[in-house]
């Protein structure tokens, strides 16, 4: 029997309804399959920043580096600036633990309603791959001056190294669907470190000749987003670009309450990170409407991520049918059902799919 140590981090509002979905169903795969799940809550969040001053303890990274896995809920709330309780923990798990890739995948659902015109979304299945280390979210720069004086730098901090490695990935993660990275970039307008990214990107492409690399401005991106999502396969983008991108993309798609995200360590012996990139969504927090689609999809890459593909299908699939029927789904994609349904459903149809 195969077993894995979780490291859970519920965080604010939503998260830890949707951190509920996400136990109970790994309950379910528990004892369906042959695998057993050990598991450790950590309160780390803006309520813990507001007793004690901090949004996890000062060992908190070796705490989580004795873990396979890490399954985080949401982070965020009103009173904690939303760059202390990013830098408070976020972006310290992903830098400690070498987790430079960000995948962010993306697809039309049946029975889903999508703002973009059926016609022009059907058949939509994309992947965004961010780089998640270094790029426009620097801590170089500084504010000086006060006043009307006063003025921000903030550096964007792009390296051969961490280029190469997430075209690397980007090429990889091609070669096994659909054969096609488009590129974003700006080079057009950021001259030093968007050339950069162009460069490396294509001495990468070069190595992967059964891969179709196209690169485009981000802006152009974006409308092509909208107007012809089919047109992606995997895109690949810098940390902000990944961002803003893999956002437009959920709400292409429906609802960014359905989309996953995992934060990979390819190289490294530390653990990956998978968490809904919703938010913490405090005006719906405590009242059972969470979508937990984004949470569930997230257990799934984990699920991948940690070579159990027999219960990740059978999540998939039962993440599928929910969404399939307005009974099973939350209001946020037209549906009826609360949290707690939602999650009642899926358990039930991840059993089925077991037998």
């Amino acid at each position: 029997m195969a077993g894995f140590s979780l490291a859970l981090i519920p965080g604010d509002g939503i998260g830890v309804e949707v951190m509920e979905s996400a136990r109970q169903v790994l309950g379910v795969v528990q004892s369906t399959y042959d695998v057993t799940f050990t598991t450790t809550e950590l309160d780390w969040s803006c309520e813990r920043y507001h007793r004690t001053g901090a949004m996890m303890p000062t060992d908190g990274l070796d705490v989580l580096g004795r873990h396979d896995a890490i399954l985080l809920g949401a982070v965020g709330w009103p009173g904690v600036p939303d760059h202390v309780s990013l830098w408070g923990l976020l972006i310290p798990i992903r830098r400690a633990f070498t987790q430079y890739v960000n995948l962010r995948p993306m697809r039309i659902f049946d029975g889903v309603p999508a703002p973009v015109r059926p016609e022009i979304a059907a058949g939509t299945d994309f992947v965004v791959v961010r780089e998640n280390s270094e790029g426009e979210y620097s801590e170089v720069g500084g504010r000086i001056g006060q006043g009307a004086s006063e003025v921000a730098l903030q550096e964007s901090t792009f390296s051969r190294t961490g280029v190469q490695r997430i075209a690397e990935y980007a090429m990889r993660l091609a070669e096994r669907r659909g054969g096609r990275v488009h590129s974003a970039t700006k080079s057009n307008g950021i001259i030093h470190t968007m050339t950069l990214w162009d460069e490396v990107v294509d001495e990468v492409a070069a190595r992967h000749p059964d891969v179709t690399v196209r690169r485009e401005h981000v802006d152009a991106m974006a409308a092509r987003m909208v107007m012809r999502p089919t047109d992606f396969d995997v895109v690949v983008a810098s940390n902000l670009f990944g961002d803003i991108l893999s956002d437009l993309a959920a709400a292409v798609c429906g609802s960014i309450g359905i989309a996953p995200s995992a934060n990979l360590a390819p190289d490294g012996p530390g653990p990956s990170m998978f968490e809904p990139v919703h938010g913490s969504a405090p005006d719906i927090a405590g009242q059972g409407i969470a979508n937990p689609i984004g949470m569930l999809w997230s257990v799934v890459l984990m699920l991948e991520h940690l070579r159990l593909p027999a219960p990740a299908a059978a999540l998939m699939a039962a993440i599928e049918s929910s969404l399939r029927d307005p009974a099973t789904r939350t209001a946020d994609l037209g549906g009826t059902a609360s949290t707690g349904e939602v999650t009642e459903y899926i358990k039930a149809r991840v059993s089925e799919e077991s037998g």
